[in-house]
């Protein structure tokens, strides 16, 4: 009664409201998804999961955030760490090699290991240069 009284707090209550039901949307979605990518439940405890959720959506949203949230943040962790390390060696492939300053540390490695001899070592840092 008091939000009618103040018409800015009835603005506040109503966008309070909304954005709690987006919320509960957006993890709606999320425990839908989860429950279909979980690798550890078979297809019954899915079924049951799926029909829970969907008869009592409120009630079955916080039963599972409460029974499988800790799993499902570490099933978030892997597959954000995967596609990091994806990322990664996709970067490593295209980007190819460090340039000219890779390749002389490596004939200078060479050098120093004895496969190289000075005069070899001065004539491939001088073709790299040139390059």
């Amino acid at each position: 009664m008091l939000a009618y009284d103040y018409p800015l707090l009835g603005l506040f209550w109503s966008m309070m409201i909304f954005f709690l039901w987006v919320a509960w949307i957006i993890l709606l979605f999320r425990v839908f998804a989860d429950i279909f990518r979980s690798q550890d439940m078979g297809g019954w405890a899915k079924a049951f999961w799926s029909i829970f959720v969907i008869l009592l959506p409120f009630l079955g949203v916080f039963i599972y955030v409460i029974a499988n949230g800790r799993a499902m943040g570490e099933r978030d962790i892997a597959i954000a760490q995967q596609r990091e390390a994806e990322f990664q060696t996709y970067v490593r492939q295209t980007a190819g090699t460090g340039g000219a300053a890779d390749e002389l540390t490596k004939l200078a490695a060479l050098r120093e290991s004895g496969v190289l001899t000075d005069a070899e070592f001065a004539a491939q840092k001088a073709k790299l240069l040139t390059a």
